[in-house]
């Protein structure tokens, strides 16, 4: 007696998880290499640190602190290509450290990224002049501690090893007090939490920040004291792009993110209606 073949709904219930792995990274990599974005939401965080950013007045000096590595890029990196977007389109002198060793190297990035924005392609930068780069400087919160009173002796030369003295933009830099603002992307220790304690609490620095979406629940107690706003993981960073005018990679994860999801919601209906429907088959 032969056995009777499986039905649509047998062959359901058999599907191999690989070709569910296949479906989401297609889901995740495809909008990648397409230009296409989404509206989302906007959370209060993120719509007052792009009004605190847009009421700086062009041409401001600014600090931009990038305390994250690799590991974290694919959250950070988009906040950090955008808040540079920013300040090009404003025209800020820019004043870049790292209190992590490879966010110095990240914030070269990030700002290499910015600069080839169709919007900023033909735009002329000097360095030493327009943006320099400081590197990175050991001694977690110490280091901001000094940058109080005295950023040549902390900074004695630039990322490329240049001594602080020779770089015209450097003039007139004595200590927190001669910036106007400061943008932190931070991974975790050190980062947004010394900035606020020893930057904004005992300087008065005014910042924003962009952190992990594990840090965000931590800096939002910060919110509309020492932090002038906050964006939060990738949503955060889709969320600033979307506000600033300069949609990046940040929105295309989103997208690819949405599509991700319903992907999962069909393949649990799917596997639901086809449990049901073999076990009334089978009860017959």
């Amino acid at each position: 007696m032969t056995e009777p073949k499986d039905g649509l709904f047998d062959r359901l219930m058999r599907i191999d998880r690989r070709v569910i792995f296949v479906f989401i990274s297609v889901a995740l990599i495809v909008p990648l290499f397409f230009n296409v974005s989404q509206r989302i939401q906007v959370s209060p965080e993120v719509q007052m640190l792009n009004d605190a950013m847009n009421k700086i007045p062009d041409g401001s000096l600014v600090l931009y602190s990038m305390d994250y590595d690799p590991p974290s890029a694919p959250e950070l990196q988009p906040m950090a290509v955008a808040a540079f977007k920013v300040a090009l389109a404003k025209k800020f002198k820019m004043v870049i450290i790292g209190l992590w060793p490879q966010g110095p190297q990240q914030a070269n990035m990030a700002f290499e990224t910015a600069t080839h924005y169709e919007k900023f392609s033909g735009t002329k930068l000097t360095y030493g002049v327009d943006y320099v780069n400081l590197g990175f400087q050991s001694g977690n919160e110490a280091v901001i501690q000094k940058m109080g009173s005295d950023i040549p002796t902390t900074f004695p030369r630039d990322y490329a090893g240049t001594p602080v003295e020779q770089l015209p933009l450097m003039k007139g830099i004595k200590n927190l007090g001669n910036f106007d603002f400061m943008v932190n992307i931070s991974a975790g220790y050190p980062g947004t939490r010394e900035w606020v304690q020893f930057g904004a609490d005992r300087f008065g620095l005014k910042m924003v920040s962009g952190s992990t979406a594990v840090q965000t629940t931590e800096m939002s107690p910060y919110v509309g004291k020492q932090l002038l706003g906050l964006m939060g993981g990738m949503r955060g960073a889709a969320e600033f792009e979307q506000l600033s005018g300069y949609p990046g990679r940040a929105l295309k994860f989103m997208v690819g993110q949405s599509v991700a999801h319903v992907i999962v919601i069909l393949f649990i209906l799917i596997g639901n209606i086809a449990y049901f429907a073999t076990r009334k088959k089978k009860g017959a």
